[in-house]
């Protein structure tokens, strides 16, 4: 099997409009596509991270929690390539995200940190 890219992460989040805005407006990810699914009560938001990678996100009622913590079975987290590590940390902060302390990646010596998403889902941000 040849596998290209990674195609899409589908997200199940507890709040719609509280995580539409984290990812569009704090995160800076692009709106594809927005639809309202009357039958099943959800919308399903498809996003663009760089005009490359999709991430849909979506709304069901009443979904039950999963852990989240990195070392639980299942997604570990979800990483994002920035070029800079410092610039993308202050403006975490200028939204009033607060991530770990910016760690370094013993097998790369890659720059990295970690945030939660509303739904605790643990976000990556790693330098280029």
């Amino acid at each position: 099997m040849k596998l290209n890219k990674v195609h899409h992460i589908a997200i199940i989040c507890s709040n719609y409009e509280l995580s539409k805005r984290f990812y569009v407006t704090n995160l800076g990810l692009t709106i594809i596509n927005e639809t309202y699914r009357e039958d099943r009560n959800s919308y399903k938001l498809d996003l663009a991270v760089n005009g490359q990678y999709q991430i849909e996100l979506f709304s069901f009622p009443d979904s039950p929690r999963r852990l989240s913590y990195p070392e639980a079975r299942g997604l570990r987290h979800l990483a994002f390539e920035v070029d800079n590590i410092e610039e993308a940390v202050a403006e975490l902060h200028q939204n009033q995200i607060m991530p770990e302390p910016i760690r370094i990646d013993p097998g790369t010596g890659k720059r990295y940190t970690f945030f939660h998403d509303p739904d605790d889902l643990p976000i990556e941000l790693y330098e280029k």
